[in-house]
């Protein structure tokens, strides 16, 4: 394992995963072929000796912003996706554990019976231990996406490097699912992500990595082996820096 990470370019990273991505073609809840890949990929990354945090979004059951627009209250409906990023961080963990990699889930919302309080430094603790952290329950506040929450805990846990698993090869200049004329961009700068209004991650999340110097990595969830070579310094997907 020791030889594995001297090859590494980014030691401790963040993974980034859509809920959406969970659901697969079936479009809702989960489906089991596709995160026994995403876990495959995962017990790889921790097989390499990477220092691996993972936030998975809950859009594959409920999402917040959408609810709200539909009549329920705003608030009311963030707490349910959180609860829902919890149930999506279950079941990788469990999947996970079964492929002998070992992990922890913690969650901004306290539900002891379930996971461990979100408390950064037992946290940074169980990272330094080679654990898998699975981060549930967004930042435990309305109005803010899992994306934030990625950002934010990757800051914390003084990550390299935020890695966006999505459905797509990168970021284009506009939805390629459905302008067959967007094209794709390799790198780009934040100040170009936020003026062009790119969907890379929301504006508070893009901001937070500005700031604190992090870069995001947008790539595909459905290559096999992208996110390693990502990780191994290869340019694979859309650089943010």
């Amino acid at each position: 394992m020791a030889d594995a990470a001297d090859e590494l370019r980014y030691r401790r990273v963040l993974l980034k995963i859509s809920g959406e991505a969970l659901a697969g073609e079936k479009g809702f809840g989960i489906d089991g072929k596709v995160v026994d890949h995403l876990t495959n990929e995962i017990r790889s990354l921790h097989e390499m000796g990477v220092s691996l945090g993972i936030v998975i979004g809950g859009g594959n059951i409920v999402r917040g912003a959408i609810a709200s627009k539909e009549g329920m209250d705003r608030v009311q409906a963030d707490y349910m996706g959180m609860l829902a990023t919890v149930i999506n961080a279950l079941a990788v963990q469990d999947l996970l554990e079964t492929k002998g990699v070992d992990t922890r889930v913690m969650t901004a919302i306290r539900m002891e019976q379930l996971a461990e309080p979100y408390i950064r430094r037992r946290a940074m603790r169980h990272m330094e231990k080679g654990r898998v952290v699975l981060f549930a329950g967004g930042t435990g506040n309305p109005y803010f996406s899992t994306d934030t929450a990625a950002v934010l805990r990757a800051i914390e846990m003084e990550a390299d490097v935020v890695i966006k698993a999505t459905k797509v090869q990168g970021v284009y200049t506009a939805d390629p699912t459905q302008d067959p004329d967007a094209e794709f961009i390799p790198e780009i700068s934040f100040q170009e992500v936020v003026a062009r209004e790119l969907a890379v991650m929301d504006a508070p999340a893009v901001s937070l990595c500005k700031e604190n110097h992090l870069p995001i990595i947008v790539l595909t969830v459905q290559e096999p082996g992208a996110i390693a070579n990502a990780i191994r310094g290869e340019r694979i997907g859309t650089l943010v820096s």
